[in-house]
């Protein structure tokens, strides 16, 4: 794993925004209280490009999620080893071709775009477009002939082999929710229906969704079937022939996510407790996240999970040892946060996610209310948040990463 340090000059900017004291937030504006984006960073869908807006709409205002990037290399690398590893056993058919398929999460989310070109770039499968990898699903492309793709190659013991992209889809359903993972059991059913003998890799942007595929065709036939995001079942199956999976190190996220908005109610530097200890020992390092000043965001660091290591990771719920000392009330406390999933069906967030921030809240003294989304219109959250004032401070996981003006609308 790639151990990358918080610089100085970051920390030592990213604590000045936070000398003003906010702990009477009944003397704060709704528009200048703490705010963490989580798990969706506000960014243009189409390009990816950061809403700058967003993540500087006050001066308490952050985005906590992981180095999507740093993941998707992994991911992809986890494949590709594997492979390398199984060569004399994976090409099932004997036809001389890794065939794979792809269930792709939300083409117009960031992590979900990073997760397919590092597939494709480990796979040798990436084809360049605009300037980067194109992250479009090919549908079905059983005899090469896509163009959002291309066949790559591999050579172990001397011996050539063509890696091709079978098949790949955005896994939303008719409701219009992403990320769905009945979408992708129904997907790899048609697939397998249609050309079963030539899948010898089943490949996923998460867990919900490579789950659902594993359970459903991969681990009766024999596929290795590789996920994202370490939930407690798809590691469990790794004993079952689930091939791998990335965790973003849900643990990391979860505490930065409540921590920062902490910090920040409570007049310190926001580093406190994360970079630096604070006056319990709380304190996290460089291998398990970073700070990039100007996107204003906390990134946590991805480790890869396959057989060699699984069993350290099978409990997805367990906080961070090192941050688990409790907060004295006198000096931080209780205080209201309102805080929103945007899907109440997603897997991740809902078995990993959320049951980890409501261990940290009560470490925190934070009153956290949570409100469920359904995955398809920000007004199901959105309305939701009828009284601003009555709320210290807001963490909102959007649905779609374009629509960061819908919430802080409400808070102006």
């Amino acid at each position: 794993m790639r151990k990358k340090a918080l610089s100085a000059v970051a920390l030592a900017a990213v604590g000045a925004m936070a000398v003003s004291s906010l702990a009477m937030a009944g003397d704060v504006a709704n528009k200048d209280k703490p705010l963490v984006w989580f798990n969706r960073q506000p960014s243009n869908s189409s390009t990816g490009e950061l809403d700058k807006d967003a993540l500087n709409f006050n001066t308490s205002t952050y985005y906590v999620g992981f180095d999507a990037n740093q993941g998707a290399e992994l991911q992809g690398e986890m494949v590709a080893k594997y492979i390398e590893d199984h060569i004399d056993t994976i090409d099932q058919n004997g036809d001389g071709t890794i065939g794979y398929v792809l269930a792709i999460g939300d083409i117009g989310h960031n992590d979900s775009i990073a997760r397919t070109r590092g597939v494709r770039k480990a796979l040798g499968t990436a084809v360049e477009k605009d300037g980067g990898i194109d992250s479009n699903p090919v549908g079905t492309n059983t005899d090469g002939s896509a163009t959002d793709v291309q066949d790559g190659k591999i050579t172990v013991n001397g011996k050539d082999y063509v890696v091709r992209e079978l098949a790949s889809q955005e896994m939303k359903n008719s409701a219009g929710a992403t990320w769905d993972a009945a979408t992708a059991g129904n997907a790899i059913s048609t697939w397998s229906a249609s050309f079963g003998d030539q899948i010898d890799v089943v490949v996923s942007n998460n867990d919900g969704m490579g789950m659902a595929m594993f359970n459903g065709w991969a681990q009766a036939n024999n596929r290795p079937t590789f996920g994202y995001d370490a939930n407690s079942d798809a590691v469990a199956a790794i004993a079952d022939g689930y091939g791998g999976t990335i965790s973003q190190h849900a643990d990391v996220q979860a505490y930065l996510t409540l921590r920062v908005l902490r910090n920040l109610l409570d007049g310190v530097d926001v580093n406190t407790g994360i970079t630096t200890a604070d006056e319990k020992g709380n304190v996290l390092t460089d291998q398990d996240c970073k700070y990039v000043d100007d996107e204003r965001s906390y990134y946590a660091l991805n480790l890869a999970v396959t057989a060699d290591n699984y069993k350290d990771f099978l409990d997805s719920t367990k906080i961070n040892d090192a941050v688990s000392t409790q907060l004295d009330e006198s000096t931080s406390p209780k205080k209201k946060v309102w805080l929103d999933i945007y899907n109440s069906a997603d897997n991740f967030l809902g078995s990993t996610y959320v049951p980890l921030l409501q261990q940290y809240d009560k470490l925190l003294n934070l009153d956290v209310e949570y409100i469920q989304g359904d995955g398809q219109t920000e007004s199901n959250i959105t309305n939701r948040l009828a009284d601003p004032s009555a709320y210290d401070a807001f963490a909102i996981n959007m649905v779609k990463t374009d629509n960061a003006a819908s919430y802080t609308a409400l808070l102006q």
